[in-house]
């Protein structure tokens, strides 16, 4: 892999129902309520509330002064009025198609997840997938990052730093795209652009990429189309552009790949899908801590891969699993955890070709509404953006005790609606303009 192209992908890292029961076996009720402290001496309490490879692994997260807070059991973060609305007035419009494909989808949750029969319905993994990918996130992707390196408790000096900024340019739910079917443009192809900056260290200062998503990626292998990315490298002067095939490859030397961002990044159809389970987990929700950009030394533990000094909420969650059909692909299989109300990331598993634990990859969250989150705001059409957004992503390989954190505490999804500015965000030749 060419030096820009490992940089690029590094820096590209966006009411109380009845309880389900981790692999719909009870583990019976919490001994932890609302308000309740977790240190080393009582984590035990949360052991069935989490995966069994994340307490097989523990060590990584769990450590002496930890301070974890037990936040409110399945609290409502549901989407936008505009989406939930969307989701019941196109319900049973979706179709699974070939390949694991999504047909006929317009705006909203292509499956309402209350609807699917994750047991009796073969096709479960696959909606619920589609209801993943296309979950609400905002209209804009903004945010200030900071990517850094771990080698069991040591920061090594690979590090990223920078902006990035994009936007999901069809399927809106927002009522002034209402006249051109969900398209933020007339006869838009895209689904979504989106790329970061980089600001330090100095050497990779300047770098900028730009991939676009298309609304072909919705379809099956034969028909779709994969993603367009170029990168400006200072030191060449120009725009190049790169193989969509480096996604699935580690980065820089790094634990991460581009497609596991947010646990999974990728295009549907390029997998198989399993639906295996319902459960009630604990996770990092609604964090009560501020890290990069606004604090730049938060403790995250002695791994620095943990997020035990913040607040973790008990949610309903499914379980799903992909398996790549590509042969090329280094994972045999990865086990993602979603939070049902909302269709965030909680936790994912990745098996190497052998069928080991080789990755875990977990998620801090913050809701629009915390008074904390300064960046999220209302915006044209969207009074309430109602949105529990990804701040972190965490990887840990398990085989090596490397692993990667990725921090990104102010990003939103807020734009102030200027159509003409989304164009020149998503515009490729921004990428040499004033260089």
């Amino acid at each position: 892999m060419k030096p820009f192209s490992c940089v690029l992908l590094a820096v590209a890292l966006a009411a109380v129902a009845p309880a389900f029961a981790q692999e719909d076996v009870a583990p019976g009720a919490p001994t932890f309520k609302e308000g309740d402290v977790i240190s080393m001496d009582t984590v035990e309490k949360l052991k069935p509330f989490l995966p069994a490879e994340f307490w097989s692994n523990r060590d990584f997260f769990f450590y002496e002064g930890m301070q974890l807070e037990i936040g409110p059991s399945f609290k409502d973060y549901s989407p936008f009025s505009g989406y939930v609305e969307a989701t019941k007035a196109n319900a049973g419009q979706s179709k699974i198609g070939p390949e694991s494909s999504l047909d006929n989808f317009s705006v909203g949750q292509p499956f309402p997840i209350e609807q699917i029969d994750c047991k009796g319905d073969p096709q479960a993994g696959a909606k619920i997938a589609w209801d993943f990918v296309l979950r609400w996130e905002g209209l804009r992707r903004a945010a200030s990052f900071y990517y850094s390196y771990w080698d069991r408790g040591e920061e090594l000096p690979l590090y990223y730093e920078g902006t990035s900024d994009g936007y999901r340019l069809a399927f809106r739910a927002e009522p002034q795209f209402k006249e051109m079917k969900g398209d933020v443009f007339r006869n838009e192809k895209r689904y979504e652009a989106s790329g970061p900056s980089v600001d330090a260290p100095f050497d990779a200062r300047g770098i900028m990429l730009m991939t676009y998503r298309y609304k072909a990626s919705l379809g099956p292998k034969a028909t779709t189309k994969n993603d367009d990315t170029w990168v400006y490298v200072p030191t060449l002067r120009r725009v190049r552009r790169i193989s969509s095939a480096q996604r699935t490859d580690a980065v820089s030397g790094t634990d991460f790949t581009f497609d596991d961002l947010f646990s999974f990044n990728g295009v549907v159809p390029q997998y198989d899908w399993e639906c295996l389970g319902k459960m009630d987990l604990i996770s990092p929700t609604n964090t009560k801590v501020k890290a990069y950009p606004y604090e730049k030394d938060h403790n995250f533990g002695p791994y620095g891969l943990s997020f035990a000094d913040d607040r973790w909420d008990l949610r309903h969650a499914i379980k799903i699993r992909f398996t790549p059909t590509s042969a090329d692909h280094p994972y045999k299989f990865k086990d993602i955890y979603i939070d049902t109300n909302s269709m965030e990331p909680m936790y994912s598993f990745a098996y190497d070709r052998k069928g080991e634990l080789w990755k875990i990859l977990w998620h801090n969250k913050v809701w629009s509404d915390n008074p904390d989150n300064k960046a999220y705001k209302p915006y044209p059409g969207v009074d309430e953006p109602r949105d529990l957004t990804v701040v972190s992503d965490i990887i840990v390989n398990v085989q090596t005790g490397t692993g990667n954190r990725i921090e990104f505490w102010d990003r939103t999804g807020t734009t102030d609606g200027n159509v003409g500015k989304i164009r020149r965000v998503i515009d490729v030749g921004r990428l040499t303009k004033g260089r």
